[in-house]
């Protein structure tokens, strides 16, 4: 299913997400999971750069963890490999074989990967973003995630634009399409349905140039009643569209099979100011693409 019916519509405006049955076909599914394949045999990732991706505040502030922080800032404009925690030694080699280590790619798949940025751009698509009423969307960001088996690690609850914030509020959407069947076994996206519509409780923002550590939390996260998340299951080939205030987690991945992902984010770029305090900035070499071409 291409666009969502208006009772869904409905449903994606009281709840912060809905999905999306039937979105890509098996092959498109696979094809995306053959390209990435293609570029994880090739990475070469220096042993600095090889950063152990974490949604634990303390080491995204970079008090703790391991690598380069200004690999990941500098991303936005780059396709870079970022790895579960754990898989490597003290010198940065890895303990398990690399392409097992992989937790997410990013952050400009849809600009340089002609597959990626088939499906960013796809007819589908656009016309997904028009029955929401987007009128100039841009493309932000979008990742790649594998959720590896045994360890793929959890995704701690948070709201999208605590990351990428827009003034006003409600301009930013999630789109995250299962790549493979995502369970309450191997790491499915849970909801607090309505959680959208509460504002935003923190902020992650860029420090002054030169200051230690690169950026730092405005705001702090609530602790959040287990009890009002909600799984959402789907089956490879559905289409989520998470909504930029709602609410999200997912637990570590301890099943034998993974659960690949591609996410992207859109931005109603009419009437709204991209905050020059994320982290993720456009560049000359990348300024945030229209989806509309």
């Amino acid at each position: 299913m291409a666009c969502p019916s208006p009772s869904q519509l409905q449903k994606f405006q009281e709840d912060g997400f809905l999905v999306l049955e039937g979105f890509l076909s098996a092959d498109e599914c696979a094809a995306m999971q053959q390209r990435i394949g293609e570029l994880v045999a090739a990475m070469d990732v220096p042993a600095h750069c090889r950063i152990e991706f974490s949604t634990r505040e303390d080491e995204q502030l970079g008090t703790k963890g391991q690598g380069d922080k200004d690999y990941f800032l500098s991303s936005g404009d780059k396709i870079r490999f970022f790895f579960e925690k754990g898989v490597f030694d003290k010198k940065g080699n890895f303990l398990v074989p690399p392409e097992k280590s992989v937790n997410k790619i990013g952050h400009a798949l849809h600009a340089y990967d002609p597959v990626f940025r088939s499906v960013t751009y796809s007819p589908k698509v656009q016309a997904l973003a028009k029955s929401l009423g987007f009128q100039m969307p841009v493309v932000v960001q979008s990742m790649y995630i594998f959720k590896q088996p045994h360890f793929g690690g959890e995704v701690a609850p948070h709201q999208d634009s605590t990351f990428l914030h827009t003034e006003p509020l409600g301009r930013l959407l999630g789109i995250w399409i299962a790549l493979e069947d995502a369970t309450l076994e191997n790491g499915c996206l849970w909801f607090i349905p309505g959680s959208h519509t509460g504002g935003v409780s923190r902020r992650l923002v860029r420090t002054p140039a030169g200051s230690k550590p690169d950026v730092s939390f405005l705001g702090s996260e609530p602790v959040r009643d287990a009890s009002l998340f909600v799984p959402t299951p789907v089956q490879r080939g559905d289409l989520v569209l998470i909504h930029g205030e709602v609410v999200h987690k997912s637990e570590q991945n301890l099943s034998n099979r993974s659960r690949h992902a591609y996410t992207f984010h859109l931005m109603e770029s009419l009437g709204t100011v991209w905050s020059p305090e994320n982290w993720l900035q456009p560049t000359a070499e990348l300024p945030f693409p229209p989806l509309y071409t």
